[in-house]
């Protein structure tokens, strides 16, 4: 039987979540992701570097922006050597708000893939769940551009990109269940809001059953998880994107002992379609819903200002 990893996995695609490519074979996911705070961290580490340094040499003279855009590519590429599946790379937060900006960022991402050998089946370019962003994922779907819509807290959002066709959402666990966390205050029972009972892992679960019973053919793969509980309370979703210390963990209980049970089985037959979500509707959605407005708020402002830190190393090497 294994470990509680090696369980999860018949369940669930595990991916890693993960800028630093030289943990990964040790947990043989299929996929991996990657943001600009996980990129920043991986970057800020000595065996790093002297990758850094060596793709800012290589690329000097040419625009800050597009100098980023191969050094996510290259850490893309290494993840790839490592992982059989896809790697997701993002396109700066600052863009969240600007469809043919994040547009123009999304295919300059894949030709640099596509440049150095990659199929673009490969790549999934993670964009913000705003509307302009799920915008541009619909239009990049329909050129052959796969997405991975990152920072979903909202019902709505998971709503509108299934409208939109995107490959792939990641609805945050985590920052959800830090959310109502912290709101309960000294109200907040630990004990009763774990498992299945956790707010993020409800959120997930919401979601997953709406795809699965509209046929809707959008991935669900629960993100940002602050402990094991949640992962497994999740098992049976499409996709799980752990983090390095949390596999860790799994990989370190016997599955014997502890077994995981599959929480989420989709329907045998999907029933009639979803309504489609105007623009109004969305927007109205998820000004109405506090903790989505507030997560996706600050999720943007801290994978930008990551961005802007990520600029002044770069900076630093021209």
């Amino acid at each position: 039987m294994g470990t509680q990893l090696d369980q999860l996995k018949t369940f669930t695609t595990v991916v890693a979540d993960t800028g630093d490519f030289k943990q990964l074979a040790q947990f043989t996911p299929r996929d991996a992701t990657t943001n600009p705070s996980l990129i920043l961290k991986a970057v800020q580490k000595t065996d790093y570097a002297p990758l850094l340094a060596e793709v800012v040499a290589a690329h000097k003279g040419q625009p800050l922006d597009v100098i980023v855009d191969h050094v996510l590519v290259r850490f893309g590429l290494e993840i790839l050597k490592v992982v059989p599946g896809r790697v997701s790379t993002e396109v700066d937060a600052r863009l969240s708000f600007d469809t043919a900006a994040t547009l123009a960022r999304a295919r300059r991402i894949v030709a640099l893939y596509e440049a150095a050998g990659i199929s673009r089946d490969r790549v999934l370019i993670k964009i913000a769940a705003t509307w302009e962003g799920i915008q541009a994922a619909r239009v990049l779907e329909q050129e052959g551009i796969h997405c991975n819509l990152t920072l979903l807290f909202a019902f709505a959002q998971a709503q509108a990109c299934g409208d939109a066709n995107v490959q792939l959402i990641s609805p945050f666990v985590g920052r959800i269940y830090d959310w109502y966390k912290k709101t309960a205050g000294a109200q907040w029972d630990e004990a009763a809001k774990a498992g299945v009972n956790d707010p993020g892992v409800q959120s997930v679960t919401r979601i997953y059953q709406h795809y699965k019973e509209h046929g809707i053919r959008t991935e669900v793969m629960g993100a940002s998880f602050r402990n094991v509980g949640q992962i497994l309370a999740l098992a049976g979703c499409d996709l799980l994107t752990i983090s390095p210390d949390l596999l860790a963990q799994l990989q370190a209980v016997d599955a014997q002992t502890q077994p995981v049970i599959r929480h989420l089985t989709p329907p045998v037959a999907p029933t009639q379609s979803a309504a489609v979500l105007t623009e109004a509707a969305f927007r109205y959605a998820l000004n109405d819903d506090a903790m989505a407005t507030e997560k996706l708020a600050e999720g943007i402002r801290a994978f930008a200002a990551d961005a802007a830190k990520l600029d002044a190393m770069i900076e630093a090497l021209r």
